[in-house]
């Protein structure tokens, strides 16, 4: 029965240990010739540090050791800020903007050399800073609130033509209400409730006015009234109508007086 010397099976594992870790660095080496950019996503490839070439999705071939990639996303991303400024009067206020954007796949290389892929805290934010400061001094306290559409508008108008510069591509942009300091806040509501109880004071006034006006109105009707029964009693036969009038609703009782009996309200013989 054959036998075998330590030191020959010692050589035979070393040898298998060294193919075994050959293999392994050739698949590795295999394996690390290619890599995959999902959809929404584009490749920087570097060479040595140098940009070659921008790819999009698939499976692609890269040279192991000497190029290196880094996978971008380019889908909509969101991105807030607060932002705080000064009015045109002095007024200090604050905001917050937030908005929805995707770096522009067609110019990563312009992108990746100038500001390289951190473009939130190097671009987007002192942006949105920017743009907020200048926007605000122009408008006084009181404008940012009657001419609030217009004051976002500008803002969005301004982000959306800055960051283009930078390659971001801004797709939507909500602001939210402007706040300010207390005591604006105090003095906005004392001067609005200054204003609902002057205008409660007019109104008050004018429903007086009106009540004035109408009792003139009726006491005008009232008179007219009287003036007509007066002139229609006057065509109608003066006092002989009064009297016919007297008759008409007397009840049969004549009137007592202090000489003692009836006494007569109808003089029943009128000279002629």
């Amino acid at each position: 029965m054959p036998t075998y010397s330590q030191p020959a099976f010692t050589v035979n594992k070393a040898k298998y240990m060294l193919i075994g870790f050959l293999a392994l660095i050739a698949f590795l080496i295999f394996w690390g010739c290619f890599y995959t950019v999902s959809s929404g996503q584009r490749a920087i490839v570097l060479r040595f540090g140098q940009i070659q070439e921008v790819v999009s999705d698939g499976l692609h071939l890269k040279l192991p050791i000497v190029e290196r990639v880094i996978l971008v996303d380019v889908r909509t991303q969101k991105s807030k800020a607060p932002a705080s400024a000064g009015t045109k009067d002095l007024q200090t206020v604050t905001t917050e903007v937030a908005l929805n954007y995707h770096l522009n796949a067609n110019n990563l290389q312009d992108t990746y050399t100038r500001i390289g892929l951190d473009v939130e805290d190097k671009v987007i934010e002192p942006r949105i800073q920017e743009i907020v400061k200048a926007v605000i001094a122009r408008f006084s306290a009181e404008e940012l609130l009657t001419r609030r559409d217009a004051v976002k508008a500008e803002i969005a108008t301004g982000l959306r033509s800055n960051l283009a510069s930078y390659n971001v591509i801004v797709e939507d942009i909500q602001i939210t209400n402007f706040s300010f300091s207390k005591a604006f806040d105090d003095a906005i509501e004392a001067k609005q409730t200054a204003e609902q109880n002057a205008l409660k004071a007019k109104n008050d006034l004018d429903r007086i006015k009106v009540e004035a006006e109408q009792k003139i109105a009726m006491a005008q009707a009232e008179a007219e009234a009287i003036r007509i029964q007066a002139q229609a009693i006057k065509e109608q036969g003066g006092e002989e109508y009064v009297k016919m009038k007297a008759i008409e609703k007397w009840n049969g009782v004549l009137p007592q007086y202090a000489g003692g009996g009836a006494m007569p309200f109808i003089n029943v013989n009128p000279q002629k």
